[in-house]
C-alpha cells in the first residue's frame, strides 16, 4: 500500500552546537510544493557538500516509527517532539529498515526515487542532541534511516504518498546491509554480494570490496565523534 508522508522537511545551513559547525541538519516541515532534482529538494542545504548530499544521498528518509524507542532510551528529548530530529527530508510511519530494500523504486509526487544506501550517522547527531554518543547509538541500533537517489526529477507536496513501483533486490533490506557493515563486518560471502549489488551506492560497494581485499574494517572514530583518526582510515559522513 502507498505510504503517506507524515512530513516533508528541508533546512538551511546554520551553526550547529557548541562547535558552531555549518550544518543543514535542522530541518522543518514545509507546507508548499517543492522541486526535487538529482541533488535534492529545493530549499534544502548541506554544510559540507564534499562529504554530504550529492546524487547518491539526495533525499534522507527517517521513520517516525523510531521516535518512541528513542524517547524510551534517552528520555523525552525536545528533539523528539516532532519529525526532523535526525535531519530527515521524509518522515513516515509504516516503513522501516526491515521493510525496505536497496534498489526499491518509489513514485513520490511526480518524481521517481530509488533507495541507494543506509545512513552512516556522523558526529553532527551528537551536536544536534547534545549527547556525545548519539551517532554511535544510531549506528548500533540499526535505526539509521536511508537515502534515495533521484531517477526522475519532479515536484513533491507535503500530502503525497510513496508508492512502490519496483523491488529488484527484495532480499537486500536496509537492515541486512546494516548488519553486514556494522555487526557481521567481515562476512566474506555477504561482502562479495554487496560489492556486486548494482543498486547500492558506489561508496558502499567500494567499502565492501576494500574489506574483502584487506580483511579489515574501516575506522569509524572520526565520523562518529569528530575526533582525529589515522590517515588510512576512511570516514564517511551523511547528508547534513
Amino acid at each position: 500500500m502507498p505510504c503517506p508522508l507524515k512530513d516533508l522537511l528541508v533546512g538551511k545551513v546554520a551553526p550547529l552546537g557548541a562547535r558552531g559547525a555549518p550544518s543543514g541538519i535542522a530541518k522543518s516541515p514545509v507546507q508548499s510544493v517543492l522541486s526535487l532534482t538529482e541533488l535534492g529538494f529545493s530549499g534544502d542545504e548541506q554544510g559540507d557538500r564534499v562529504r554530504h548530499g550529492g546524487p547518491e544521498k539526495a533525499v534522507h528518509h527517517y521513520p517516525f516509527d523510531h521516535y518512541a524507542m528513542w524517547a524510551k532510551e534517552i528520555g523525552h528529548h525536545a528533539m523528539l517532539k516532532q519529525p526532523g530530529a535526525f535531519g530527515e527530508n521524509l518522515s513516515t510511519e509504516g516503513m522501516t529498515e526491515e521493510t525496505v530494500a536497496i534498489g526499491d523504486v518509489f513514485r513520490l509526487g511526480s518524481a521517481t526515487i530509488e533507495i541507494s544506501q543506509g545512513r552512516q550517522p556522523c558526529w553532527k547527531l551528537n551536536e544536534r542532541f547534545g549527547r556525545s554518543d548519539m551517532a554511535k547509538s544510531v549506528q548500533t541500533s540499526g535505526r539509521t534511516g536511508w537515502y534515495y537517489r533521484v531517477i526522475i526529477a519532479g515536484e513533491v507536496a507535503p500530502g503525497d504518498r510513496l508508492t512502490l513501483i519496483d523491488r529488484p533486490f527484495p532480499d537486500w533490506t536496509v537492515a541486512r546491509v546494516w548488519r553486514v557493515f556494522y555487526i557481521d563486518t567481515l562476512n566474506r560471502r555477504e561482502l562479495e554480494a554487496l560489492a556486486e549489488l548494482p543498486a547500492l551506492a558506489e561508496g558502499w560497494r567500494t567499502h565492501a570490496a576494500r574489506r574483502l581485499q584487506t580483511n579489515r574494517v574501516e575506522g569509524w572514530t572520526k565520523r562518529l565523534t569528530g575526533a582525529d583518526a589515522p590517515r588510512d582510515v576512511t570516514n564517511d559522513g551523511d547528508k547534513v
